[in-house]
């Protein structure tokens, strides 16, 4: 499938309101063929000669329902650092992941969040949980796995899966105080 800029479904589209219903596994060939092409667009679009080249807007995941597929499948490459300082790169290609466990304790990310399907900018502390454990099947590995995941990951994840609610970041923003700082929230 081409997934490109204009390939993407934007916020004015009703469709990207859709919930997304699980896949069956072992993934159809089909099922499998999207994931793929989902991950090459996100490894792809922080390619700065790739994405002019093929008209990409950077992303770190992506979800079925951005390219009108109803279906609970994301593809997620974060690049972080361990607490040594380290490059770690996190890549997964995930059939009906699911949060299974979540913390008190909330994060944010001080620039605001944005997605492939939002054109506008939206200012204001999107306002998540720091630390989720999500249970899915990963086709990178073939299996399935249950991911620990704080930070931005933890972030990430999190906006991927809203998509499968049909919820956008933008709408957890504090529509009286965009910018209000949570209570012992950390700041990522």
């Amino acid at each position: 499938m081409l997934i490109n800029n204009d390939t993407i479904l934007k916020d004015d589209d009703p469709f990207i309101r859709h919930e997304s219903v699980p896949v069956e596994l072992s993934l159809s060939a089909e099922d499998e063929a999207l994931l793929r092409d989902m991950f090459q667009y996100v490894v792809d679009s922080t390619d700065e000669e790739k994405a002019e080249k093929y008209n990409l807007r950077p992303a770190v995941g992506i979800s079925a329902i951005q390219v009108g597929v109803p279906k609970q499948l994301t593809a997620v490459v974060v690049d972080e650092t361990d607490k040594h300082g380290n490059p770690v790169r996190y890549e997964y290609m995930l059939a009906n992941p699911r949060i299974v466990s979540s913390s008190v304790q909330k994060a944010y990310l001080s620039g605001g969040e944005g997605c492939l399907s939002v054109t506008e900018e939206y200012k204001g502390y999107i306002v998540r949980s720091a630390r989720i454990k999500v249970k899915a099947f990963d086709l990178i590995t073939n299996k399935n796995i249950e991911i620990r995941a704080r930070g931005y990951l933890a972030i990430v994840l999190q906006h991927e899966l809203d998509h499968f609610k049909g919820i956008l970041f933008y709408d957890h923003i504090n529509k009286e105080d965009p910018f209000a700082h949570p209570e012992d929230a950390i700041e990522i």
